[in-house]
């Protein structure tokens, strides 16, 4: 994933939403992103993330304990170049969607940079209807996840 992206992180401002242990986040700055949002809902997870940034010694991280839909429901003023998503997955009928309702909220296009890349991580066997402003540029499948790259529509590589 990240050769894909490798024109695209340095100097990068990234968003590292559902982070987790923050792999995605900590691998942009150690590639030379400028900074990382890292943004969980699990307190576990943000003292995991601050544990990393601080055993990495890596610089621009910033944690936040939130949950990510009421946070992408906000209105901001920062746009960043690269957001990645690795939300829950949706396995089981009735399971929440986390990727739909991503995709549901308009302010997501905001905050990602017109020539931006939004990176989402789901189950392979996901079909992502991303609306009519995203285009799904590339899908790659990994075991028994699926990484889909999309960008604003328009944006020419």
């Amino acid at each position: 994933m990240f050769s894909m992206l490798a024109h695209v992180i340095p100097g990068s401002k990234v968003l590292d939403l559902f982070t987790g242990s923050g792999a995605l986040g900590l691998e942009s700055l150690s590639r030379g992103a400028e900074s990382c949002v890292f943004v969980d809902e699990s307190r576990e997870c943000v003292n995991t993330v601050k544990l990393n940034l601080a055993t990495l010694r890596l610089k621009g991280g910033k944690v936040v304990q939130n949950d990510v839909m009421k946070m992408l429901s906000r209105v901001s003023l920062t746009q960043y170049d690269v957001i990645f998503a690795d939300p829950p997955y949706w396995k089981n009928v009735g399971d929440r969607d986390f990727v739909r309702e991503m995709f549901e909220i308009e302010n997501l296009a905001n905050i990602l940079a017109d020539d931006g890349m939004l990176v989402i991580e789901a189950d392979e066997r996901a079909e992502i209807d991303c609306g009519e402003i995203w285009d799904q540029i590339d899908r790659r499948k990994y075991g028994g996840c699926a990484i889909f790259f999309f960008q604003k529509k328009g944006v020419i590589d």
